[in-house]
């Protein structure tokens, strides 16, 4: 009965929140979202060269479902470059840049094929404990907090891009649905191996092929192939550039995106209000939150 009443209301949210393209990397989440619209909307995958593995599985899906999808394949030049104008954007120097060129990329494809509104699979793993570190939790507490703290830096890319972009997951009905599911039906065991976002898999498996229904949580940075850049770029920056910076940073690669910023923004926000100060770059971070958005530092 709960995964009939789960599959109604994700298809409520969809229904609710369509847009005529979807950001498809093949993982559960986004591929839920495509075998539920209504009308198949156009798929967008990115890949850094042939380093990502979400293309076999977005082909996969889009094959099941016959979606037209659109795939770019983005060369390390072109990631390099577009490093500066997302740093511009999002105001970070967060070590998960990865991440949002992967996102950027797929954001500018859809773009280019004139798509207005797009979709994306945002807030699911919060939601239903996508994520290894939450399988421990007592997600009855995390939950909540987590959904009140969470951002996505897609809504920011989108506006920028001037698309709009349209998160299912996010949609507010659904998450005061998703927060009072039971937590052993988001996390169970089998054979050994645990699993986040059970309910939803069982619920789905019906509908989508079995490699995407049990694909193991990819970061969207490492299934488009874009912690690739990490290797790349730690190369271009010496450590004793690192241990004479002025603020806390963790690697090479940070200290790459922080010279970066400092170029495009040129200063550290400081706390304002009840914002706490980050103890590792002094920006000012929201009181109930943990994650500094400014360097990426965790907990704060």
């Amino acid at each position: 009965m709960q995964q009939y009443e789960l599959v109604k209301m994700v298809a409520e949210a969809v229904n609710r929140n369509l847009g005529e393209g979807l950001l498809l990397s093949g993982g559960l989440d986004s591929s839920i979202i495509a075998v539920t619209a209504p009308k198949k909307p156009a798929a967008f995958t990115v890949t850094l060269e042939d380093y990502g593995t979400d293309v076999k599985f977005a082909k996969l899906v889009a094959e099941s479902l016959d979606m037209k999808l659109y795939i770019k394949k983005v060369t390390v030049d072109e990631a390099i470059q577009a490093i500066p104008e997302v740093i511009g954007v999002l105001k970070t120097f967060d070590p998960a840049i990865p991440n949002d060129l992967a996102t950027y990329f797929g954001l500018k494809l859809s773009s280019e094929h004139e798509c207005k509104e797009i979709m994306t699979g945002d807030g699911c793993d919060e939601l239903f404990a996508g994520y290894d570190y939450m399988h421990n939790m007592n997600l009855e507490e995390y939950t909540p907090k987590i959904v009140k703290s969470m951002r996505f830096n897609s809504n920011m890319l989108g506006n920028y891009l001037s698309l709009k972009v349209k998160q299912p997951f996010l949609d507010p009905e659904f998450i005061e649905f998703a927060i009072n599911i039971d937590p052993k039906l988001k996390v169970k065991e089998l054979d050994g191996i645990t699993w986040g976002k059970w309910i939803l898999r069982e619920s789905f498996k019906q509908q989508l092929p079995k490699e995407i229904v049990w694909r193991r949580k990819t970061p969207i940075e490492a299934g488009s192939g874009f912690t690739k850049l990490k290797e790349i770029i730690e190369n271009q920056v010496a450590d004793d550039e690192l241990n004479s910076s002025p603020i806390k940073l963790i690697s090479r690669e940070h200290l790459y995106y922080y010279k970066i910023y400092m170029q495009e923004v040129g200063y550290i926000p400081e706390p304002r209000g009840n914002e706490k100060r980050c103890l590792y770059c002094g920006a000012g971070v929201p009181a109930y939150s943990r994650h500094c958005r400014t360097c990426g530092a965790y907990p704060t």
